[in-house]
Parts: C-alpha cells; sequence; structure tokens
C-alpha cells in the first residue's frame, strides 16, 4: 500500500463522502475521472464527466491542477477532499 493514499472524498452536490484509495503516481485529472466513476457507480446516478469538477482540500482551501501527481501535492493520508462541479462554484 506504499503507493495509495487513504482520503475521504466528500460530494456535497450528493450530501455524500466516501473513503477511497488513490495511486500516488496518477496525476490529478485521471483520478477526477475516476472518482466521479466511482462516485456515480456507487450511487446509482450519473454525474456528467463532461462537466468540470475541482478537487479541493477542505483544511487549506486549496485547488489542484489537473497535470500535477499526486505525489506532488500535499495529499496524504486522511486527506479530506471536496469535489465540486464547476456549476457548484458559479
Amino acid at each position: 500500500m506504499k503507493n495509495k493514499v487513504l482520503i475521504k472524498l466528500i460530494v456535497p452536490e450528493l450530501d455524500c463522502s466516501f473513503d477511497v484509495f488513490i495511486p500516488v503516481n496518477e496525476l490529478v485529472w485521471k483520478i477526477k475521472k475516476l472518482l466521479i466513476k466511482s462516485v456515480s457507480d456507487l450511487q446509482g446516478i450519473t454525474l456528467n464527466m463532461n462537466m468540470d469538477f475541482v478537487l479541493m482540500n477542505k483544511a487549506t482551501g486549496s485547488t489542484y491542477e489537473n497535470n500535477v501527481s499526486i505525489l506532488n501535492t500535499d495529499i496524504r493520508n486522511a486527506t479530506e477532499l471536496i469535489l465540486l462541479s464547476s456549476k457548484t462554484l458559479l
């Protein structure tokens, strides 16, 4: 499990949260795509994969650039991340 971290993913749009292992050697955009698909499957709904989503750190309020590796961010075990759709931010 050295190549994965356990995060808490909060999805305010659906009023739910999940504990998820994510690989640290992937880029943020790939992780967002994986998380969107996973949440859709677990909730039995379809989140629009073409919509822009933002991954935000709950503690710091910072957002993550798409082309950055998870390893090069401050995401570690027990980090709480919020998945927001772009329409939520408007």
